[in-house]
């Protein structure tokens, strides 16, 4: 059965991080599509399911948030990479990440912008170096409309409670976690595991937060397979 996929990437994030993916859908005969939140150059968009064929969506970090809920609660099969239901889980963590988050928050409304989201892409690459596959928006130029988009969606990320309530019950879901994630602590991890008990669960031991494994796009590709 053919695959309709879309994607959403992550807070300070761009649709062009997912072209490995969509190359390999393509060569499998798959739809692929990705949502655009227009932190940087790209103008904002959100595709929307077509009548035929089985739906996937695949996100990053903080793109689970920002699908529409109509489109979620359609989905047959859900591939979150290095995601969370909530982003500051209860106890220890909270105070320093509430704290970080604070610090990001005023430097997007000041002059430190263009540094903090650089440092920001550095962590969440990292131990990998940040690049261009880095599903970020690196050091292009934010935009008046990019940085509002930026301090919502930021506020958004703070605010998380758990899976959105639009989360399909009964789709196959495959967790994809980083081990050496820098920005998704191990509580907010462990958390999205207890919530989808009944998940897949890739853990790459090696791998940051922007996952930049080149085995990760035809691990993906295998486990979509057996959807179609």
């Amino acid at each position: 059965m053919t695959l309709q996929l879309i994607a959403m990437h992550g807070w300070a994030g761009d649709q062009r991080g997912w072209a490995p993916f969509a190359a390999a859908a393509a060569a499998q005969g798959w739809s692929w599509r990705s949502g655009e939140r227009g932190y940087g150059d790209l103008k904002a968009e959100m595709p929307g399911w077509e009548p035929t064929g089985r739906r996937v969506v695949v996100v990053h970090s903080l793109g689970l948030h920002l699908l529409p809920a109509e489109l979620l609660a359609q989905a047959d099969g859900v591939i979150l990479l290095a995601s969370f239901g909530r982003f500051v889980p209860e106890g220890a963590p909270a105070r320093k990440l509430r704290t970080a988050l604070a610090v990001m928050a005023h430097a997007l409304a000041g002059d430190g912008a263009d540094a903090m989201l650089r440092e920001f892409l550095t962590q969440a690459a990292a131990p990998s170096p940040a690049d261009s596959t880095s599903l970020g928006i690196g050091d292009q130029p934010v935009s008046a409309a990019g940085r509002t988009r930026l301090l919502l969606d930021l506020e958004l990320l703070a605010n998380t409670g758990g899976l959105p309530q639009a989360f399909p019950a009964a789709a196959r879901a495959l967790i994809v976690e980083a081990g050496q994630d820098r920005i998704v602590v191990p509580e907010a991890r462990q958390e999205l595991r207890d919530a989808l008990p009944g998940a897949d669960l890739l853990h790459l031991a090696a791998a940051g937060h922007c996952l930049l494994n080149p085995g990760l796009v035809p691990m993906l590709m295998g486990w979509l397979g057996e959807l179609a």
